[in-house]
């Protein structure tokens, strides 16, 4: 026995198309599905550099879009509930964009992950006073080294709904919490180096004063390390390269280049020119 179907799904439509004729639901949804897909592509998986502390925050934390500002009450109540997320000059990158009625909220680096781990609360009390310390050590937290960002949400918030806006467009708008242009620890590293060791880095050749991260990023890894001590001073070569053919000698005292000299297939060698006065 067939039964009628019941009346209901035109009030649906009818609902649905009042819904979509209202002029707040248009202000929220001016993107096409194109755009969205286009701007979720642009943005996604982006990285930035902490110009700010961020704590982990299960809420998104808001930023006004007109003014950059923040609600800095909020912020500090995730902090004193969350702990750090990340810390100025940390990487962060973009893992998820939500388009809201009102606003864009971003995952970064995963999104909120639940409270505080069981480690992070942990503190180990060391023995004695030393130098003016407690003694009391934390453990765990935002990476054991204090510069492996966490996750958080943040959210981007624009009073009158979300404008047609390009992935550029939100970079900008983020700028005053999170700088787009610096995207690695390594950049911004090579950056606080004195002007003649960057020239070197670029140009992959060691010079003097420079530190073992600044020969690694110019010339690698050595073929192999030989350690001598003379007069009570420890050194240490690094080689690059093998006979016959060019070998370069990259000596440290203390973790700085002091000396660097080129050898061709046993023949003699040369030694770089000091770095200038500055």
């Amino acid at each position: 026995m067939n039964l009628p179907r019941p009346l209901v799904w035109p009030a649906a439509a009818a609902l649905a198309l009042s819904i979509a004729a209202s002029p707040v639901w248009a202000e929220a949804y001016r993107y096409s599905r194109g755009e969205r897909i286009v701007l979720l592509r642009d943005l996604t998986a982006e990285y930035a550099t902490a110009k700010l502390a961020f704590p982990r925050a299960k809420k998104p934390l808001p930023v006004d879009a007109e003014t950059g500002e923040m609600d800095l009450a909020e912020w500090s109540d995730s902090h004193q509930k969350h702990g750090p997320a990340a810390r100025m000059g940390d990487i962060l990158q973009i893992t998820k964009v939500t388009f809201e009625k009102n606003r864009l909220v971003f995952d970064l680096n995963g999104g909120f992950k639940g409270g505080r781990k069981w480690y992070e609360r942990i503190q180990i009390m060391g023995g004695g006073n030393v130098g003016g310390s407690s003694g009391v050590t934390p453990v765990g937290g935002p990476g054991q080294d204090g510069r492996q960002a966490a996750g958080t949400r943040l959210a981007l918030v624009f009073p009158d709904g979300v404008p047609e806006l390009d992935a550029q467009q939100v970079k900008e708008l983020l700028t005053p919490i999170m700088d787009f242009e610096k995207r690695t620890a390594t950049e911004q590293y090579v950056e606080s180096l004195p002007e003649p060791v960057q020239a070197a880095i670029k140009e992959k050749r060691a010079v003097e004063e420079m530190d073992i991260d600044a020969v690694l990023l110019a010339m690698g890894k050595p073929e192999r390390k030989i350690r001598e001590t003379t007069d009570g001073v420890e050194y240490e070569d690094w080689v690059y390269g093998t006979p016959p053919g060019r070998v370069v000698f990259v000596t440290f005292r203390g973790g700085k280049v002091v000396k660097v000299r080129e050898s061709y297939g046993g023949l003699g060698g040369s030694t770089a020119a000091p770095l200038p006065a500055q």
